[in-house]
């Protein structure tokens, strides 16, 4: 919408600076001719803004001068206030920031906007961690979180699941990535991912004034997509064939041409870790799963049954309850 994309040239040109005509248009997806009728509206709306010619030219409004937030739809106004997360701030040492940010925000949001934000605080809570896993232990995060900030060296002692378990390691933190209530940092050289909670103490604090200059172009989103998907490609080597009860899925799971029997049970395909893993995942499924390959799944799950039912055996016999 053209009223939208008005306050967002208002708020690029607040934040940013000087931006020409072609920045702005690359930024919105819209024409330079288009910009030019937009900046033209912001002009005769009495906003002060004006244009410099030339190579080093663009657009730029009057020093000192700031908009207010009217410009927000409801929507816009309602993810904002949702997307706040407490819990990581609060972890690097920001809560007490974040917390005046939109304290900051909600005055200068328009009363009717100022009521849906609050409306969505009231009623949306995100919480990351799952249900099952306690919270990891980062007492080293703000420190972290510090050093990727202001771009400082850290060396710090971390603990791999490799022999000798407790090293030396140097540092460049590129950025923190929050996954699934879990930080890990992204640092250099390399870049190589490591896990928060696995920093044991951090080395040699004379050495915090040792700095270093991310790479450029580096973007944190781009590696972390990456990695993920190398972690599972790494992480999912083997691959078993199976049969499925009618009803019953698993993720990843391609099923096999032809593969779905009279009885409605399905022969699929599943990329696994190693047999040990499958192994305990498949037996979670009791008797809706049969393995079919490789023979050692399907030796080593028989095996376990045969235990099971000799070990539970005098109880059915019994009849118990």
């Amino acid at each position: 919408m053209k009223s939208s994309r008005i306050v967002s040239i208002l708020l690029l040109l607040q934040t940013r600076g000087r931006m020409t005509a072609a920045e702005l248009a690359e930024e919105l997806e819209v024409s330079v001719r288009t910009v030019y009728r937009d900046v033209e509206a912001l002009g005769a709306a009495g906003v002060p803004l004006y244009g410099d010619a030339g190579h080093a030219g663009g657009y730029r409004l009057l020093e000192g001068y700031r908009t207010r937030l009217t410009g927000l739809t409801r929507n816009e106004a309602e993810a904002l206030f949702l997307a706040g997360a407490p819990g990581p701030a609060a972890d690097l040492g920001l809560g007490a920031v974040l917390a005046a940010a939109r304290l900051k925000v909600r005055a200068a949001l328009p009363v009717e906007l100022r009521a849906h934000a609050d409306r969505v605080v009231g009623r949306f809570h995100l919480d990351a961690p799952g249900w099952y896993a306690e919270a990891d232990d980062t007492p080293f995060l703000a420190a972290v979180a510090d050093a990727v900030w202001n771009g400082r060296v850290l060396h710090v002692l971390y603990r791999r699941w490799a022999e000798p378990t407790d090293v030396r390691r140097r540092l460049e933190p590129y950025g923190l990535v929050l996954k699934a209530g879990r930080w890990y940092v992204v640092a250099g050289p390399g870049p190589r991912t490591f896990r928060v909670d696995q920093i044991l103490d951090i080395l040699e604090p004379d050495a915090a004034d040792e700095e270093f200059t991310r790479p450029d172009g580096f973007d944190l989103a781009a590696y972390w997509a990456a990695y993920q998907r190398d972690f599972h490609a790494r992480l999912h080597r083997g691959e078993a064939l199976v049969r499925l009860a009618p009803g019953v899925t698993l993720p990843r799971a391609v099923p096999v041409e032809g593969g779905t029997a009279e009885d409605g049970w399905a022969t699929v395909r599943v990329p696994v870790e190693s047999v040990g893993h499958a192994h305990g995942e498949f037996l979670r499924l009791g008797t809706d799963i049969e393995v079919l390959e490789p023979a050692e799944l399907r030796h080593r799950i028989a095996r376990t049954v045969a235990e099971l039912a000799e070990r539970y055996g005098n109880v059915a016999g019994n009849g118990g309850d």
